[in-house]
């Protein structure tokens, strides 16, 4: 990747906190023993409502990201789950529907040796034969928990509320056995947010995923708050809107004001106007360069906007000149993923 193509996603640090940035590279873990610039940094951590687990508010996405051909190299997606561990992280997030995520996920954690430390939401994508079978949703789980390496799954979803009805008493099943901890639905469209809200108002649920960002904003009109009122934990997805919310500011520095919050980076800038809502719980940002996973983490750690500051970042940040259009743009601007999975999007020419 060029020196442009990374200015576009953020603004480098640059003097002494590029060294403090470097110096992650090799710094202990917080949770474990560590040196004294780890130990001095307290992570942001959220309560699962229904059982009040905490856990870290930035987790790991591996949407595209970690869908990789067999045979292709992939040591910068473990270098992405070291670092994501090493500074605070511990939920990742993936899917059956991810291509090879869960493999690779599952190879990196174990061979890593951190897999008793990582709190892993999967998803679920089934049908049946017939109704109220449940064959491919047994099949489903019996292959993620084998690509995970993990005897039970702490989160599984509905993903995208496919055939929700029947897999959410499968789900519940699947709980009161043991085999999984906590259940939940998925969407990234906001056209289908009255329905989450109809199913998070049963009680049933103890997770929903939704998008939630800057300036995708829907969430806010019922559901978040129809989560808090049920004790629903919230993970968002999408933060940066599928890496489009960065080309408005590309080669732009993060506003003198937010950098009062510790906020060096757009990265940051969009995760903790995020985190800082009350009913957010965790958000999962995706990414294969280890560069980015490092400032990614830079959010769960300093002090989070207050709702005055939350306004005037969302007033900076959607007053700038593009960002009307940049949700125009094709997913990943500039970037090009190839993987098992083949998505539907335009896609820029490949390199040679």
């Amino acid at each position: 990747m060029t020196l442009g193509q990374h200015t576009k996603r953020r603004t480098f640090l640059t003097g002494s906190a590029a060294v403090a940035a470097t110096s992650i590279l090799g710094a202990a873990l917080p949770v474990r023993p560590a040196g004294a610039q780890q130990a001095s940094r307290t992570p942001i951590r959220r309560p699962i409502p229904k059982s009040g687990e905490m856990i870290p508010a930035i987790g790991l996405g591996t949407f595209e990201t970690f869908d990789i051909l067999p045979g292709e190299p992939r040591d910068d997606l473990r270098d992405v789950i070291r670092l994501f561990h090493e500074n605070g992280g511990r939920v990742i997030d993936t899917s059956p529907l991810y291509g090879t995520a869960e493999v690779c996920v599952g190879d990196f954690i174990m061979d890593l040796g951190i897999a008793d430390d990582i709190f892993i939401t999967n998803k679920t994508w089934t049908t049946g034969d017939y109704l109220s079978d449940n064959s491919h949703s047994e099949r489903q789980l019996r292959q993620s928990r084998e690509r995970l390496w993990r005897e039970r799954i702490d989160v599984l979803q509905v993903h995208s509320l496919e055939n929700h009805d029947q897999v959410r008493h499968w789900l519940a099943h699947k709980k009161a056995e043991g085999s999984i901890r906590y259940i939940g639905i998925t969407q990234w469209s906001p056209e289908y947010y009255d329905t989450m809200e109809r199913l998070v108002n049963t009680g049933t649920l103890d997770f929903v995923q939704i998008a939630y960002t800057i300036v995708t904003r829907a969430a806010e009109q019922r559901l978040l708050d129809a989560c808090s009122a049920n004790g629903v934990a919230v993970q968002v997805n999408t933060p940066f809107e599928k890496a489009r919310l960065f080309t408005p500011v590309a080669g732009q520095p993060v506003p003198d004001f937010a950098r009062e919050l510790g906020v060096e980076t757009w990265a940051q800038y969009f995760l903790k106007w995020i985190i800082s809502h009350p009913a957010v719980t965790n958000v999962i940002p995706a990414t294969s360069q280890p560069e980015h996973v490092i400032d990614n983490m830079g959010a769960l750690y300093g002090d989070l906007p207050d709702q005055a500051m939350r306004k005037r970042m969302t007033d900076h940040y959607t007053g700038l000149t593009g960002v009307a259009d940049a949700l125009k743009q094709p997913p990943y601007p500039g970037k090009q993923y190839g993987g098992v999975v083949k998505w539907p999007f335009p896609q820029p020419p490949k390199r040679t």
